[in-house]
């Protein structure tokens, strides 16, 4: 996944105890190590890429016709939503500064800076298409599901053995990973939706969505699938 060059300049002026403008915070914490950034505040946008090699059969055009792609789509985005494509590190903080990603205030001591607890949605400033929207609802899934999944699994492994058919409930699974009813719920939803579980109540297939907490219910898991298609990272005994 590529990531617009020139970011960490808002987030880290936002944190307590620094009062400045850009070109001040870049001097005080980075010591004018412009590299840190990318370029100078007045230095053009780039992408930046992961650091292995590029994978061809992913994007077989390469980099320099993928930056220009994601550009013109960025650009798109931008004009069609009334706002300019930023050309320096300079413009896309002003750019954050509109969409409301921060916010600047004069104070006696200098300019102040801040973020807001919760952000904007990407929908909520741009005109997104479908795949796009879909691609991250899916990733804001994920990251809400993620650490529930991992912890109902670690339970179905570690103490259960990875059982194919148990019969259970969210209660009893709640209390047995120290979560809330609700929390194995998406969980299970999760699985579900993936392909690694299959939930019953009886002989016919359950909506997850609405078991009751208490009923009892048959979670069938497929391991093979689950351990095809999901990477695990445990830690046990305090080591990596």
């Amino acid at each position: 996944m590529s990531t617009i060059k020139g970011k960490p300049p808002i987030g880290t002026a936002s944190q307590p105890g620094f009062t400045g403008s850009l070109d001040d915070l870049l001097e005080e914490i980075f010591a004018g190590h412009w590299a840190m950034i990318g370029g100078d505040l007045d230095g053009v946008l780039t992408f930046s890429w992961p650091d292995e090699e590029w994978d061809y059969e992913e994007a077989p055009e390469g980099r320099e016709a993928c930056e220009a792609s994601r550009w013109e789509k960025f650009g798109a985005m931008l004009a069609a939503a009334g706002f300019p494509a930023p050309k320096t590190v300079r413009d896309l903080s002003e750019l954050y500064l509109a969409w409301g990603l921060a916010s600047r205030e004069e104070t006696p001591e200098g300019t102040r800076w801040s973020m807001p607890a919760v952000l904007p949605l990407p929908g909520d400033l741009l005109p997104l298409d479908t795949e796009l929207s879909e691609r991250l609802d899916r990733m804001r899934w994920t990251m809400r599901t993620g650490p529930l999944v991992t912890t109902l699994i670690n339970h179905l492994v570690d103490d259960l053995g990875e059982p194919q058919d148990i019969l259970t409930s969210l209660d009893r699974l709640a209390a047995a990973t120290s979560q809330e009813a609700d929390d194995v719920r998406l969980a299970l939803a999760e699985l579900a939706e993936s392909g690694d579980a299959q939930v019953y109540r009886g002989q016919e297939p359950a909506d997850v969505e609405r078991l009751e907490a208490h009923r009892r219910f048959r979670l069938v898991m497929d391991w093979e699938h689950f351990h095809e298609t999901r990477i695990q990272l445990r830690i046990a005994g305090g080591d990596a």
